[in-house]
């Protein structure tokens, strides 16, 4: 019996944090020549539970506890307060077997080795997890596949581009088959096409159920497109948890429709449910708020009094929303494309 907790069932829990928190003491200027010593909270009070297969985005501002939480969740730090347990285990604790449960990518942290061959890092990570050949050879080529590796399988991991030294952490990180992985900005500094090939390959993982995936990240664009489940941490605390079409809802996001009239309207005209945001100098475009009616409805209310033409939908953008989340409900939106 090797004594490993048995691996949770789908909708259950492979993350449970209750009051987690984490205090740090620093030295502050208290006068010309004397410091003083205060307790800051990097991390207060977080509850966070992530059932298996679950896709998570972790996001917040520099400073507001998301690297601080992630290091707790994988054992690097100990918790000042609070439970956590990750795949049934504690992590500090327990943090040699949780390693052979998750799986990690921190830009700061690299588990390939600089003077190998990428092919190699690899065999050598078999080694290390114990993986069975099998199960290894059929990992490694799902990734050679959906990473589109082979060009660069012989080469040292001290030439490769940052683009193909990512897709080659993603790789080791997966490899002994872990059944949550945790992500660090995993796209911060890639070309397009880099970064295009990591959100499909992640995408492509959430697809599967097999693996729970908690991403931390500046880039918004990866959370839209891969995350369902957004929640959101400033000052130490969950301010959002939930998805990211409530967090437009919450916080005042709305659905724009922009039009260009053929000739400009004696009067701006008014919609219920839809107020004017925007008009240009001459009145001829002009930019409508959704707040309680469709874009649809809009387009034919104006359809009615003008004629139209152009017509766009300009999308609520969640880096607007989260933008706004830090600056308060009351801050006004913004219209792209609209003087």
């Amino acid at each position: 019996m090797s004594g490993r907790p048995p691996s949770p069932r789908a909708g259950e829990h492979v993350i449970e944090a209750r009051g987690l928190r984490k205090d740090f003491t620093v030295r502050v200027r208290a006068g010309r020549l004397r410091r003083e010593r205060r307790v800051v909270s990097a991390v207060d009070g977080v509850d966070l539970t992530v059932t298996r297969g679950e896709m998570l985005g972790y996001i917040g501002p520099n400073g507001a506890g998301k690297s601080t939480t992630l290091k707790m969740l994988t054992g690097v730090l100990m918790p000042s307060a609070g439970t956590v347990r990750v795949c049934g285990l504690t992590p500090v604790a327990q943090r040699t077997r949780l390693a052979a449960r998750i799986g990690v990518v921190f830009g700061q942290r690299s588990q390939l080795w600089w003077d190998l061959p990428l092919r190699d890092s690899f065999a050598l990570l078999r080694h290390i997890y114990r993986v069975p050949a099998a199960e290894h050879a059929a990992r490694l080529r799902r990734c050679r596949d959906l990473l589109d590796l082979d060009g660069f399988l012989d080469v040292p991991v001290r030439q490769l581009s940052l683009g193909q030294r990512m897709r080659g952490e993603l790789t080791a990180a997966l490899l002994h088959g872990p059944e949550v992985l945790f992500l660090d900005e995993p796209t911060i500094g890639l070309d397009l096409v880099s970064k295009q090939a990591v959100r499909e390959f992640l995408a492509e993982l959430g697809r599967s159920g097999d693996t729970t995936l908690v991403l931390t990240t500046h880039d918004l664009a990866d959370i839209e497109r891969l995350c369902r489940r957004l929640v959101v941490i400033d000052h130490g605390r969950v301010v959002h948890d939930g998805t990211i079409e409530e967090l437009h809802a919450r916080y005042g996001s709305r659905r724009l429709v922009v039009v260009d009239l053929d000739a400009p309207l004696a009067a701006p005209p008014e919609l219920p449910g839809a107020p004017l945001h925007q008009a240009d100098a001459e009145g001829r475009r002009l930019v409508f708020v959704c707040e309680s009616v469709t874009a649809g409805e809009v387009v034919a209310r104006l359809a009615g009094l003008a004629a139209l033409r152009d017509i766009s939908i300009v999308e609520p953008d969640i880096e607007d929303v989260v933008a706004r989340l830090y600056r308060g409900p009351d801050s006004a939106l913004t219209a792209p494309g609209a003087d």
